[in-house]
């Protein structure tokens, strides 16, 4: 039987499926800019621009103009990628991988402000207003970044309306998630700080199925401690009750899912809560 050789185009797109890996994500991308370069299409580097949320609702000759101003660059999982008190110049958007935004606290413990995965983005804050970098960010999974500098960013956000409009509803939904992280950690319950961290989770990283709420972000028992301001043992033992009682189900590689359950364990309100202590 006489096999039908593979166009130099299927070839490709099969090797970009199969370099999933941030790394592997970077080298394709920097690989695809190199190309663009010398007259040849940017496919793979187009379409993962056009997922990223500070970029949705532009057309494609904008973002072409977007993605010549942009460089590549991987990190290897536990990488510092920005430290506490930097001065940033760059911004950072997540093509592929997972990044946690951490402070030090003065006792030496780290509260993890919030995670970003890829579509999003960080390192803004520097560029618009010139100060220093309020937390260390560290990517937990091999990722690929593209960085836009403060020169490029500015441009791009003055040049193009739905950039800016995209970037300020950005903003306002982290402000808006930094109002209910204050509200959760005024619980003196801790089975209610984990359940509000959950909930928040679903709304910005929640894959919905019949079965119920996947959280597509991988969560280590730690990570949600240092979320909550917990400790891990404290957390092991809210999730080992809810996982008893059918709430939740642990779905192998850190991903949670929230079975229809979930939404009925209720408590009382943070005023009543106060006074209690936690378990």
């Amino acid at each position: 039987m006489t096999r039908t050789r593979e166009s130099p185009y299927m070839s490709r797109q099969k090797k970009i499926k199969k370099n999933s890996s941030g790394r592997s994500a970077c080298r394709i991308m920097a690989r695809t800019v190199a190309q663009r370069r010398n007259g040849t299409t940017a496919e793979r580097s187009h379409e993962l621009l056009k997922k990223i949320s500070l970029f949705a609702s532009i057309s494609d000759a904008e973002l072409r103009q977007v993605s010549e101003r942009i460089v590549f660059k991987q990190f290897r999982k536990k990488n510092v990628i920005l430290r506490e008190e930097m001065t940033n110049e760059v911004m950072y958007i997540i093509l592929d991988g997972e990044v946690k935004v951490v402070r030090s606290m003065e006792e030496g413990k780290e509260i993890i402000v919030s995670m970003h995965s890829s579509g999003e983005f960080f390192g803004e804050l520097s560029l618009l207003d010139g100060k220093t970098t309020p937390a260390t960010v560290v990517a937990t999974q091999d990722s690929c970044m593209a960085i836009i500098t403060k020169a490029a960013f500015h441009e791009l956000i003055f040049a193009q309306r739905k950039v800016m409009e995209n970037f300020l509803h950005i903003l306002c939904a982290r402000l808006r998630d930094s109002f209910n992280r204050m509200e959760m950690l005024n619980f003196n319950n801790a089975a209610q700080r984990v359940k509000m961290l959950f909930l928040m989770i679903a709304e910005n990283y929640g894959d919905r199925t019949p079965k119920g709420t996947v959280l597509n972000i991988r969560l280590l028992h730690q990570d949600i401690a240092d979320m909550v301001g917990l400790s891990r043992e404290t957390v092991t033992r809210v999730l080992d009750r809810w996982k008893k009682s059918g709430e939740i189900e642990d779905l192998g590689k850190k991903l949670i899912r929230l079975n229809p359950e979930f939404d009925s364990i209720s408590f009382a309100t943070p005023l009543q809560l106060r006074s209690t202590s936690l378990p």
